[in-house]
């Protein structure tokens, strides 16, 4: 592929594609994982009913993918972060677990809860 379009104008996605590419080379890797953690705990409170809509957007199976997916990034980055950025992310991370027990018409065994395979049984 060519960097210029048929016109012999610059390709704007291609541009566009070079400037993300900067910004992110640019950007620590702690703060890569941090981001992606606060963004999956964001998810997981809507699908929880959490936020101003409340049941709008509740949906309890996409909750629990969301749920694991934080707590399979924090554990498999608990070395590669500081506690300074560790210790928020895992109580954000127990207080959705714990609203996913809450939310739950059945809920789940201590133990066998969304994260809970890679945190450990979460009590309220």
């Amino acid at each position: 592929m060519s960097e210029t379009s048929p016109a012999g104008s610059p390709d704007p996605a291609s541009a566009d594609f070079d400037e993300m590419t900067r910004d992110i080379a640019e950007v620590p890797a702690v703060e890569v994982i941090v981001t992606v953690a606060v963004n999956l705990m964001s998810a997981a409170a809507v699908k929880l009913g959490l936020t101003e809509e409340g049941d709008t957007y509740k949906d309890l199976d996409e909750a629990r993918k969301l749920v694991t997916a934080l707590a399979g990034l924090l554990d498999a980055s608990a070395t590669e972060i500081s506690s300074f950025h560790a210790a928020p992310l895992r109580d954000g991370l127990k207080s959705l677990q714990l609203a996913f027990r809450e939310a739950s018409l059945v809920p789940d065994e201590p133990g066998q809860g969304p994260g809970e395979k890679y945190t450990g049984p979460v009590y309220g």
